[in-house]
């Protein structure tokens, strides 16, 4: 099982390079192919969609597509009129096949779009950004790889105080702090590195390492609800998409943020 997984993922950083550095349509296209996964994995987790039913599903992939399409072009100015035109498409479904649905189904599907399709956008978002993005995208997955992995690593040696014994009982307040810890070191080391500013970079990857520890309990809690282990087996070793990308999908609009604001 370490082996597949440590495999799976040097292929995910192989992936992440190639697509990344090229920018442009190839990270377009690679997150919006990611976007549609995760929501598929998610609407099957929250029964949103059947076998024999994707209208109130295809609803959703629709909105998150034509999300992508407007927030290419300018995210300023289309981005947040393209989420109430994913709204009124899937209250159209709604509507115009009830009772079919419940409204609970409807929440479900956009509440796929905005969690999966918007937040994970903002990894094109901040690679775009027009002073040093190519450079900012990577503090995205060095504060949200990188903190699972720095607090997996101290929360085996030295941890001993459950954060969530209800929710992941396998995770330490030990490990925590060792994982903003080594989240903030990875970024100073990585703005040495880069030429980039030291302090602000560490204090990004802090920052970004408390969200994404919310982003990786989050996803746990909903397959706790929907009593899954895991979103898929995409990813030999380490499930599904929403799997992988749990924590990357809250630091994504994060670190978008504090790039603008402190740097």
């Amino acid at each position: 099982m370490f082996k597949t997984r440590l495999i799976s993922g040097i292929i995910l950083v192989a992936i992440a390079l190639a697509t990344i550095i090229s920018g442009g349509y190839v990270l377009f296209g690679t997150l919006l192919l990611i976007s549609l996964i995760g929501m598929f994995e998610l609407y099957r987790a929250m029964e949103v969609q059947k076998k024999d039913d994707w209208l109130l599903a295809g609803a959703g992939y629709l909105g998150a597509i034509l999300y992508y399409i407007m927030m290419m072009r300018d995210f300023q100015k289309f981005g947040a009129v393209m989420i109430v035109v994913s709204v009124i498409l899937l209250m159209a479904v709604y509507v115009f096949r009830y009772p079919e649905y419940h409204a609970e189904q409807v929440m479900a599907a956009f509440f796929g779009v905005v969690y999966v399709a918007v937040m994970l956008s903002f990894i094109y978002l901040t690679r775009m950004l027009p002073d040093g993005g190519v450079y900012l995208v990577w503090l995205i997955f060095l504060c949200s790889w990188g903190c699972d992995t720095c607090a997996y690593c101290v929360g085996m040696l030295i941890g001993k105080h459950k954060m969530a014994p209800v929710l992941s009982p396998k995770k330490s307040i030990e490990g925590a702090v060792g994982g903003v810890v080594g989240a903030a070191a990875l970024g100073m080391i990585y703005a040495a590195a880069t030429g980039g500013k030291v302090l602000e970079y560490g204090l990004i990857c802090a920052i970004g390492a408390l969200i994404s520890m919310v982003g990786d309990l989050a996803a746990s809690a909903i397959k706790r609800n929907r009593d899954i282990k895991d979103y898929g087996k995409l990813i030999p070793g380490h499930g599904g998409i929403l799997d992988r990308f749990d924590s990357v999908i809250f630091t994504a609009p994060v670190i978008y943020l504090l790039a603008i604001v402190i740097l």
